[in-house]
């Protein structure tokens, strides 16, 4: 499902995050990313999505090379087969909470009522079951953090990237969570790469790689 080779990424002064990265990540395989502050691994999970731009290397998703499209391409391409989790969450404040997680289906062209209908059961499957009529305004950070998931999941995408899922989440909603990812894993045969500095969240993954200037090297 996503296909990196000799990824090349270099930030202003010329420091280089890493240099000939190289990933492959099979349709059902839940992959995490770990490593330190500043190692890059938010700035890896944007150039995978297209969001950013590599100085070298090439990253494929689903067997299309992203640097051959061009912006309405990779738009998409995270459309169709991407559901991205930010750390920031995104969640739009002007939506309630069911047409933000039914957003990706709104841009499917899918219809109304299937597409509230599918926001209102990921909410109820990420504990916030008869929220929909509620805006980002009234959340807390944890909540919002489970609205950026459920948006991420509703689709059904074949690659999900996630960036810190569980940072804000209690243990309680953060397993719940973790657990969607895996559920998906299996049932759908979605393929998952979660960077975190949780070792729970770590945990849950089929295996664990740590980022440095080396690249991705695998913990243990």
């Amino acid at each position: 499902m996503l296909k990196v080779e000799g990824l090349v990424k270099t930030v202003p002064g010329g420091r280089s995050l890493f240099g000939g990265l190289d990933l492959s990540l099979a349709p059902g395989e839940f992959v995490a990313v770990t490593g330190e502050s500043g190692a890059g691994k938010s700035t890896l999970l944007n150039l995978i999505a297209g969001l950013d731009t590599p100085d070298a290397g090439k990253v494929m998703i689903g067997g299309v090379d992203i640097a051959s499209l061009d912006d309405d391409g990779r738009t998409a391409l995270r459309r169709d087969r991407v559901g991205f989790v930010f750390q920031a969450f995104h969640v739009l404040p002007h939506l309630d909470l069911a047409h933000n997680v039914a957003l990706p289906l709104a841009l499917q062209g899918r219809e109304a009522r299937e597409s509230l209908n599918a926001a209102d059961a990921m909410l109820e499957a990420v504990g916030l079951g008869g929220r929909g009529g509620a805006y980002p305004r009234e959340l807390s950070g944890g909540e919002l953090q489970r609205v950026a998931v459920a948006r991420a999941l509703v689709h059904r995408p074949g690659l999900i990237l996630a960036d810190e899922p569980t940072g804000n989440l209690d243990p309680e909603t953060a397993a719940r969570t973790l657990t969607l990812f895996v559920d998906r894993v299996l049932d759908a045969g979605t393929a998952v790469l979660l960077v975190t500095h949780s070792a729970v969240a770590a945990a849950a993954a089929d295996r664990t790689l740590v980022l440095s200037q080396r690249g991705l090297i695998a913990h243990g």
